[in-house]
């Protein structure tokens, strides 16, 4: 790993690019090296036992993913109810090649007042980077946000499979 994490009681960590199943395994393996606990949204119907402990145990938030349930609204009532919390996300919604990222961490992050802290894969160096300087975005145009981060993934991090960035 190389830099540093923010210090943030708070903060949405945007991990990129998300390339391979082997990016949940070293942001895992990375946090547990440093001690480190970063909480995942997870949908609930994971959460059923055997594995319900595990993945509270890893950090996993269960989200209701009907159409009558926002996921931000659930996020922004997680946030509030829970002090010195870490979510992390990844922008792309899949493995596969994007030409954009989908906005809901941007939604949660202005709406629950939290700061991003971006992260990212350098399969080349084999190095996770850590952004230590927060962004917060005060606009309201969450497209231009949007393509800000993409174009700093793009420029900054090199995936683990690096066809479907």
């Amino acid at each position: 790993m190389v830099g540093q994490l923010p210090n943030e009681k708070k903060l949405i960590i945007v991990g990129m690019p998300h390339t391979s199943n082997w990016d949940f395994i070293l942001a895992m393996a990375c946090m547990q090296s440093v001690g480190l606990k970063v909480s995942y949204m997870m949908k609930k119907e994971a959460f059923a036992w055997p594995f319900e402990s595990f993945f509270k145990y890893l950090g996993g938030v269960p989200i209701e993913r009907s159409s009558s349930n926002d996921v931000t609204s659930q996020m922004v009532t997680w946030f509030n109810d829970n002090e010195n919390v870490w979510l992390g996300m990844t922008p792309e919604g899949t493995r596969s090649k994007v030409q954009q990222f989908k906005k809901g961490y941007l939604r949660i992050a202005k709406a629950a007042n939290v700061p991003i802290s971006l992260i990212g894969i350098d399969a080349r160096l084999k190095h996770v980077v850590l952004h230590n300087d927060p962004w917060i975005f005060t606009g309201a145009n969450d497209d231009e946000d949007n393509k800000a981060i993409k174009r700093y993934s793009d420029e900054n991090f090199y995936g683990i499979n690096p066809t479907k960035q």
